[in-house]
């Protein structure tokens, strides 16, 4: 009895250490390369058959996947622009070298779309206009966002060196609230600022996988921001782009020399992605811009009222509103001004022979203004960076938390001209990804700094200084003065600028 027991002991102490051994990790390593220029191809797929093993190749064309499954197994190695093989290994021992073929394919990339509402109610689907890796990595662009501008149907708003406004319907303009933009599922437009940011903050030019331009009303399914479209920027996947990759752009800025001296132009940026494990990963990014961007210097004489151009300037017209001065937008009519000062006794009675021609006639006044020379700083200073950690919590479901973080100063264009100075902005985000389901919760963190808009600002500060209904009486009484004087109309009005302003 005891023989037999002592045999099945063994018996089943001999089967666990067989299944043990079959239940051992087997790592697989190799290269693959390219069959016609021998260089080392890299973001290549590698897969084992039959399992859900697998993984990408690095820069250097290296990959490394780990299985529990028995040898032999076949690998299936596939990119777009190669023909896809299958190689068999017998031995775990041994490095795969694989000659990897590619191939020329001549075919149309078909997008699937879908809305939220009955194709029978609309049968149009969203049409997507797709700007690939290989396209941003080989464009002549200081920016990536200029890309986007030679898409079929898409008008481009520049409002300065680092800001881009992508329309594809209905009217254009800067900070155009009626387009989405989003990165990596993020909308990045500011709270404070209420319009996208764009590359301020995000992705720098190494970090972006692929951009997406939904041209046209795609509310259903990204919100009502997107009424005049949508555009979706994605970032790499650290578990595929693996390596350090830095690129340098410089250039130059106002070559002809016609408003100001031609400038330098710096791009650095840098990514490095890492795969720990086949379970972690992560990336980080950074990027600095500097140059010295336009400063507006169009002084000619605008007409708010009918949105013209009229003759005219500082010295001859009083009410002068140029085009990049600002806080003379406060225009006030001297008649009725006077009629209140009149009936308050402040007009003294020898002043009187002088003022029927005021009151009969309108006289547009406008307060002093300033020069955008003397508000702006043309100095463009952009940092930012980024990081991103990648976990598989099985081989379809993916954790990522990440985060965008921007500073610097620089110039924006709207209704208005904006000084946006030590801007400071951050996205931070996680996300649960399947192949058939997301969940994603992000915060936005925005701090103005010092930003300010110009025409707004310098009103403000000339009521601050001295407040208009001081200043149009101050004014007033000195032109008529200068009238009683024997000045012409003209060197009256000058005089009673110079009387108003003085101490500014």
């Amino acid at each position: 009895m005891r023989k037999t027991i002592s045999s099945l002991v063994m018996f089943a102490l001999a089967n666990l250490l067989v299944s043990v051994a079959f239940a051992q990790n087997i790592t697989i390593k190799g290269k693959v390369h390219n069959s016609v220029s021998m260089e080392a191809a890299s973001a290549v797929s590698v897969t084992i058959k039959g399992a859900d093993d697998g993984a990408y190749t690095d820069d250097k064309g290296n990959f490394e996947i780990t299985t529990k499954k028995a040898l032999p197994i076949t690998l299936i190695i596939s990119s777009i622009g190669y023909e896809m093989q299958e190689v068999t290994v017998g031995a775990a021992n041994q490095p795969v070298s694989v000659s990897f073929v590619p191939t020329n394919v001549l075919g149309q990339e078909v997008v699937v779309s879908a809305s939220r509402v009955s194709e029978k109610i609309m049968e149009t689907p969203v049409s997507i206009e797709r700007v690939s890796p290989a396209v941003i990595r080989n464009a002549p662009a200081a920016n990536y966002y200029d890309i986007v501008s030679n898409l079929k149907g898409v008008d481009v708003t520049t409002s300065s060196l680092t800001f881009r406004t992508p329309t594809t319907r209905g009217f254009g303009g800067s900070g155009n609230v009626r387009f989405n933009q989003l990165v990596d599922g993020m909308d990045n437009q500011a709270p404070g600022f209420n319009f996208s940011v764009g590359a301020i903050v995000g992705l720098n030019e190494l970090d972006v996988d692929n951009m997406e331009l939904l041209s046209g009303a795609s509310s259903a399914l990204y919100g009502p921001g997107g009424m005049n479209g949508t555009l979706l920027i994605s970032s790499k996947n650290p578990f595929k782009y693996q390596g350090l990759s830095l690129i340098i752009k410089t250039g130059l800025m106002h070559a002809d020399g016609s408003e100001r001296s031609p400038s330098p132009y710096y791009n650095w940026a840098v990514r490095w992605g890492k795969k720990i494990s086949d379970k972690f990963a992560f990336k980080i990014t950074s990027e600095l811009i500097q140059a010295k961007d336009w400063i507006g210097m169009d002084t000619r004489n605008f007409d708010r009222a009918n949105g013209k151009l009229i003759p005219g300037n500082r010295a001859n017209s009083p009410g002068y509103d140029g085009v990049n001065v600002y806080g003379d937008e406060t225009v006030q009519d001297l008649s009725p001004i006077l009629q209140k000062m009149i009936a308050a006794g402040q007009i003294p009675p020898f002043l009187s022979n002088y003022i029927d021609s005021i009151v009969r006639y309108p006289n547009k006044v406008s307060r002093t203004g300033y020069s955008e020379q003397e508000l702006m700083d043309p100095n463009t200073v952009n940092f930012k960076v980024g990081a991103s950690f990648n976990y598989k919590i099985t081989n379809n479901t993916e954790a990522i938390l990440s985060g965008y973080w921007g500073t610097g100063n620089t110039i924006y264009t709207g209704a208005s001209r904006y000084s946006i100075k030590d801007f400071k902005m951050g996205q931070y985000k996680f996300e649960m990804k399947n192949k058939v389901w997301n969940a994603r919760v992000y915060t936005t963190q925005e701090n103005a700094g010092q930003s300010f808009n110009l025409a707004a600002t310098t009103q403000n500060y000339n009521e601050l200084w001295k407040p208009s209904t001081t200043w149009y009486p101050q004014y007033i009484t000195t032109y008529l003065s200068g009238l009683m004087s024997g000045q012409v109309d003209s060197a009256a009005h000058a005089r009673a600028r110079i009387v108003a302003d003085q101490g500014r």
